[in-house]
């Protein structure tokens, strides 16, 4: 006998199950549009170029050694990484009212953020839009908060934004309920607030003391504009708002597996900041004591070279108009062979992910039949698509909607 025995069997995760299952499969005209990582017109991953050379330099840099960073992480990476999302001019960059701590990928940085605002100031309730990413719930809860709740987000009827839905749960919340919002290229929709909106939603957070905790997963990524990117973030600071905000360096910088991320905390007064670093210092220190190094050093590097900062934002429009000319590749595509339905949604979404409207019995199909891997939400990456698969992932699609309820 085990103690071990009565373990029992955990679901697979569905994104890493659908990855498997695609490199398994041995039809010639498989695609994957489950992955979500940036992919090349060849289908393939991207090192970026700004990545490489920096790369060669610290590895030639006889001064560099393999001592442990600081608890928080190091400084001239959370200072950049807290710059670039909030803006050199921000007032609460300028007071330094607010502060950045290294943590492992923007899963981490959310982790950290949770387990301190339900820890330290007793949050027990948090909301996630449904749908949202699927960590979301995962990483909230196993943090220590007490109820999850979901404020209505997608509206399946017009492929967009219900916002009345959101404000209507937003001011149906408890006080202190902490609000999960993604800054920008919402995963899974694709669908964003427009700046009208995200005032609307800045206002109702205000009145009813919620405390906003953004993700930002995209930055740059998604539209190819560092500002507009962070536009909603930048907007609630300019509001007084205190908030955290999670920065992963995966997607914009292709570090994927080097696990970069950055915790952005915003307060209002200044002299709260020493005991707040305080206690983050011992959360992280009970939970992986220190961040590594690598990925970390990469980002600062870019971030505080001016010259390579601007080729990194060439990298980010490289990407950006790649995943915004396939949007319009795939949308031409379906109206050409008259696709059941409006597609205009496609376009209109951003960033890496597109909330199809294709259900799940459909999905299924287009795996099944078509060797198309998707989640069964209907969520496809459109890094995937490329020029010589668009047609195929039409074809299926118009094929999959004429003959699948």
């Amino acid at each position: 006998m085990s103690r071990f025995t009565n373990v029992d069997l955990g679901p697979p995760i569905e994104v890493f199950a659908l990855t498997r299952a695609f490199t398994e499969d041995s039809f010639a005209q498989k695609v994957n549009l489950g992955v979500g990582a940036y992919r090349t017109d060849q289908g393939k991953p991207w090192v970026l170029p700004v990545v490489r050379d920096v790369e060669k330099i610290l590895a030639a840099d006889e001064t560099r050694n393999k001592e442990y960073l600081p608890v928080l992480g190091m400084e001239l990476f959370s200072n950049a990484a807290t710059s670039m999302l909030l803006g050199h001019d921000s007032p609460a960059v300028l007071e330094k009212r607010a502060f950045g701590v290294q943590c492992l990928s923007g899963t981490g940085a959310l982790r950290v953020g949770a387990e301190f605002l339900a820890r330290q100031l007793g949050h027990e309730i948090f909301y996630y839009s449904s749908p949202s990413w699927e960590n979301h719930n995962l990483v909230f809860t196993n943090a220590g908060f007490k109820e999850a709740r979901q404020y209505r987000y997608w509206c399946g009827k017009t492929r967009g934004l219900d916002i009345e839905g959101f404000l209507q749960d937003l001011r149906d919340a408890p006080q202190n309920s902490v609000i999960i919002l993604h800054a920008c290229a919402h995963n899974p929709t694709g669908c964003d607030p427009t700046q009208d909106q995200w005032k609307q939603i800045a206002d109702v957070i205000e009145e009813k003391h919620l405390f906003p905790f953004f993700d930002s997963a995209y930055q740059g990524f998604a539209s190819g504009d560092l500002e507009k990117d962070s536009w909603a973030v930048r907007y609630f600071i300019s509001r007084g708002f205190e908030l955290f905000c999670a920065q992963s360096f995966a997607k914009n910088f292709g570090l994927y597996n080097e696990r970069v991320g950055n915790l952005t905390v915003v307060l209002n007064d200044l002299s709260c900041q020493v005991a707040v670093k305080s206690q983050f210092t011992l959360l992280v220190r009970g939970m992986y004591s220190n961040p590594p190094l690598h990925g970390a050093s990469i980002v600062a590097y870019v971030l505080n070279d001016p010259k390579l900062f601007e080729q990194w934002k060439d990298h980010i429009c490289t990407m950006s108009s790649r995943i915004i000319d396939m949007r319009k590749a795939l949308r031409t595509a379906l109206e050409k062979i008259n696709t059941p339905g409006d597609w205009s949604h496609i376009t209109t979404q951003i960033g890496m992910f597109s909330y199809t409207g294709l259900n799940e019995q459909q999905s299924n199909h287009m795996v099944k039949k078509h060797h198309i891997y998707m989640l069964k939400s209907g969520r496809i990456s459109m890094c995937g698509v490329t020029p010589s698969n668009v047609e195929y992932v039409a074809q299926a699609i118009n094929e999959t909607l004429t003959n699948v309820a």
